[in-house]
Parts: structure tokens; C-alpha cells; sequence
């Protein structure tokens, strides 16, 4: 069994004159939960319409769990596109063992999860109801539970958290763990690189068409860090005394975070300075109760990469 469920190799893919896709290559890793991010029109979309064989690239190529993405590995994907398609006139448990068989589930099997998500989302009470009859919050609920009820090893949501109320994201994002601790493998796609980078262990991130990095997420942060220091300590710092001593080029007072009380500062270290020389320095001055690198946020790396055309 390959540790990459998902491959793409070199995908090019044009609309006439526009390149959507140049070049693209990256990996996922089996059980991981991955991000595909970028801002709209990024290429994200035409990505998982390649990947779930519903467009054909111009050339490259996808392979799910060691096969070439083909409509027989559709079996292996739960794919929920931002553009929801449910059958208006249908009645919700219909609707979704009627999507669980059309991916070769079993009947039992099927309607046993379809119950377990349909209280999950508290649906239970609606199985019997025509989907048109549904709030627009409630009907991506069905689309989302269609999507997962034939227990995919490759769950792809488009936008998932598009149109959910905090109460409804969060119940979505305890699916999201459940998956994760079935051993599924979960990609995320979205233009908020905030709402979702929190969730990801990995991460694709691309622009007009071209990656622009993928990977673990905590080696890409640390590979982006700016030697930042969020710190607090019990009793004011001389800021003359601690930039006088060469460890730090900067430093600025901030609020406290969270609980902590005292007396918090934003610092720069000066290059080569390591973590513990500095902390010994600070403590010359006194008790700190708080020390932390400040990684980037992957909104920051994106901005530093199209900033630097991605150098």
C-alpha cells in the first residue's frame, strides 16, 4: 500500500487561450487532512473536476490509492462540489442511499451510517421530507452526508464550510475529526486560507494555475518563520538593556493573550541568536511566564510568495 492516497503528475489543463492548470504536481498522504487553498479562480475548482474525472486534463496524470483516476475510482472518492446538485422532489433518505449505491455501497451498510450522520446533523426527525422543503443549511447537510455514506478512503469538500452558521461549522468540523480518526483522508478546498489551515496537517497552495507550495504544514511554517518572539513576563522589561545586548533587533509592548497576566511583548531576534540564548538574556531581567516563536499564517506565506513571484 503506496502512503500517498492521492498523486498528480504534471497537470495541464487550457479553456482556449487560458491556462487553467500549468504544470501541477503534488502528493497527499494516506489519512491526512489536506488543504487545497488559494484565492477564487486559483485553478481549484478544475483540479478536483480532474481529479473526480469529471474533466480530462490536456495532459498529466492522477492516480487514487496506485490506479489512474478513471470513473472506476470513483468508488474510492466522496466528492462535494461548491455547486450543490440535490434532487428537489426527493425524500431525503432516499436521496442519500440512492447517491451510497451509485458508489457500490451496500444497502444495510449504507442506511447504518446514513442514520449515524443524520442524528450527527439532527436530521433524524426530516429523513421522510422532500429536500425543496429544506432550509439551505439543512439541504448542504444532505449534500454532505451524500457525499461521506459509502465511507470513501478519499473525502474531497469544495467550500464546506460555505453557508453554515457557527453551530453548524462546528458539527461539521467534528465530522471532519471522526473522518480523521477513521482513517479517511480529508481535502479541504477553500479561498479562506484562515477558516481552514487550523484543520490541515498538509497543504497544496496555488495561484493562476501554478503550485506554489505543498506539504506538511508545520515544515512549510518553519520554513517561512521570522525569528518573532511573543513573550511576557511578570515585571516590565528594559527594552534599552535587552536591545543593548545584541540578542534582539526589535521589540514592541502588545497585549496579553488569553489568561496570562503581566507584561507581554512582540521581538525581533537578530540573526543566528538561538531560542535558549535569548531566554537566558530576558531572564537576566526577570520571571517569564510566556515564551513563543509567532510561525507565519498561511495567508502571510501566500502574500510573501506572490509578493516575490513565488521566490
Amino acid at each position: 500500500m503506496k502512503d500517498d492516497i492521492l498523486q498528480v503528475n504534471n497537470l495541464i489543463k487550457d479553456f482556449g487561450t487560458t491556462r487553467a492548470l500549468d504544470e501541477v504536481s503534488f502528493t497527499v498522504p494516506r489519512g491526512s487532512i489536506c488543504g487545497l487553498l488559494g484565492p477564487n479562480g486559483a485553478g481549484k475548482t478544475t483540479l478536483l473536476r480532474i481529479i473526480n474525472s469529471i474533466l480530462i486534463a490536456d495532459s498529466g496524470s492522477v492516480e487514487i490509492d496506485g490506479e489512474e483516476a478513471s470513473m472506476s475510482t470513483s468508488r474510492l472518492l466522496g466528492y462535494m462540489p461548491e455547486e450543490r446538485g440535490l434532487y428537489d422532489k426527493m425524500r431525503i433518505e432516499d436521496q442519500i442511499l440512492y447517491f451510497g449505491q451509485l458508489k457500490g455501497g451496500d444497502p444495510k451498510r449504507l442506511r447504518e451510517v446514513m442514520n449515524e450522520y443524520l442524528e450527527l446533523f439532527k436530521l433524524d426527525g426530516m429523513r421522510r421530507r422532500k429536500v425543496k422543503e429544506l432550509s439551505k443549511g439543512n439541504q448542504q447537510k444532505v449534500q454532505i452526508i451524500s457525499t461521506l455514506v459509502h465511507e470513501p478512503p478519499l473525502v474531497i469538500l469544495d467550500e464546506p464550510f460555505s453557508g453554515f452558521d457557527p453551530i453548524n461549522g462546528a458539527i461539521l468540523q467534528e465530522l471532519i475529526g471522526r473522518l480523521h480518526e477513521r482513517e479517511a483522508t480529508v481535502i479541504l478546498s477553500s479561498h479562506n486560507m484562515a477558516a481552514i489551515e487550523g484543520m490541515c496537517s498538509d497543504i497544496v497552495l496555488i495561484n493562476h494555475g501554478k503550485l506554489l507550495l505543498s506539504g506538511k504544514l508545520d515544515d512549510i511554517k518553519e520554513a517561512h518563520r521570522k525569528d518573532t518572539i511573543l513573550l511576557t513576563t511578570r515585571k516590565p522589561l528594559s527594552m534599552p538593556l535587552l536591545t543593548s545586548c545584541g540578542t534582539v533587533s526589535s521589540i514592541e509592548p502588545t497585549e496579553t493573550k488569553d489568561w496570562r497576566k503581566g507584561n507581554a511583548y512582540r521581538l525581533r531576534k537578530n540573526p543566528g541568536v538561538s531560542n535558549a540564548a535569548l531566554l537566558d538574556s530576558i531572564a537576566l531581567q526577570g520571571e517569564v511566564t510566556h515564551f513563543e516563536e509567532e510561525l507565519p499564517s498561511l495567508n502571510e506565506i501566500f502574500i510573501s510568495y506572490t509578493d516575490n513571484n513565488g521566490k
